[in-house]
This record gives C-alpha cells, sequence and structure tokens, in this order.
C-alpha cells in the first residue's frame, strides 16, 4: 500500500513547518507548537539554514517552548549549518535560565561552536558573566589547557584567511 499526497496537501505541509518553527522562534503562547508536535511533526524540525525548533526558541529566549521541545525530545546537541548548538546561541545572549535546562538535557558543555569556540567561550567574550559561571560551575573549559588558547588563535587565523581568499 503506497500513500500518495496531492500537491496542495503537501503545500500545506510546508506552511505547517513553516508555522512550528515560527512559534519556535516567538515562543508557543497559543499552544500551537505542542498540538503540531502531538500531531506528528518532527520535534527536530530544522530550517533551511539547519535550526531546529529548540535552536530557534533557546536563541530567542523562549523559556517554556525550549523545555516542551526538551519534553518532547528534541537534541540539545544538533548543530545548525554554522556548527552552532543551542548551548552556544545561549551562551552569545546570556540566556542563563535556558542554558541551565539545557545541561540538565545533557547538552554538551564544550561542544565546538566552529573555529574551535565552546560556550563557555562565547558567554566569556560577550560578557556573560552569570552564564560563564554557571558553565565553568558544570566543569566548562576543565579540558586541556594549551587547546584553549590555540583554538581561539587557529579560529581567529582561519577567518583571516577566508578573508582574504574572499576580498580577491
Amino acid at each position: 500500500m503506497t500513500c500518495e499526497t496531492t500537491e496542495a496537501e503537501e503545500q500545506r505541509y510546508a506552511e505547517l513547518q513553516l508555522d512550528a518553527l515560527d512559534c519556535a522562534r516567538r515562543g508557543d503562547r497559543d499552544d500551537l507548537l505542542a498540538t503540531m508536535l502531538r500531531a506528528g511533526m518532527p520535534v527536530n524540525l530544522s530550517d533551511h539554514k539547519g535550526n531546529t525548533l529548540l535552536m530557534l526558541a533557546a536563541y530567542h529566549g523562549n523559556a517554556d517552548t525550549v523545555a516542551l521541545l526538551l519534553d518532547k525530545g528534541a537534541d540539545p546537541d544538533r548543530p545548525n549549518a554554522r556548527a552552532q548548538t543551542p548551548l552556544g546561541g545561549v551562551a552569545f545572549k546570556g540566556y542563563t535560565a535556558i542554558a541551565l535546562r539545557l545541561l540538565d538535557a545533557g547538552a554538551d558543555i564544550d561542544a565546538d561552536q566552529g573555529a574551535g569556540m565552546t560556550p563557555l567561550m562565547y558567554a566569556r567574550m560577550f560578557g556573560r558573566t552569570e552564564t560563564a559561571l554557571l558553565l565553568e560551575s558544570r566543569g566548562a573549559g576543565r579540558g586541556p589547557r594549551l587547546w584553549r588558547i590555540a583554538a581561539p588563535i587557529s579560529g581567529a587565523a582561519i577567518n583571516f584567511f577566508r578573508a582574504i581568499r574572499n576580498h580577491k
């Protein structure tokens, strides 16, 4: 038995996916996203940039939506197309309560966010002291010290050479 869908059905599903992403971005105030998830919308749905529902909710500071998604089984470590994870996003923004929720859900505290950067490095770089203290209290940055020094330098070198190459 095969299941065929019409073009109109496929178009409506695409619209529903956009609605789900928008609910994550702005917060699931009307329980629309919760309803969609109960109806079978994939909890790890992502946009064209690889941003999952969880990434969008976390980055935009929607703590209740983050909790909903994690409770439904969202992957706390799924990176977007730029290798950034939800924990990296909230470390950048300074959403400490959401960082705590992600850590409690098993998020990788030292996940590479691209160019060797970690969530702790983002928190420190952008002056998110409370978030940095949380990450440190949970063990962030206790890896080899040489790596913690070399990673930002190598990341800066990579970006410098990319800029030169793209400028030609």
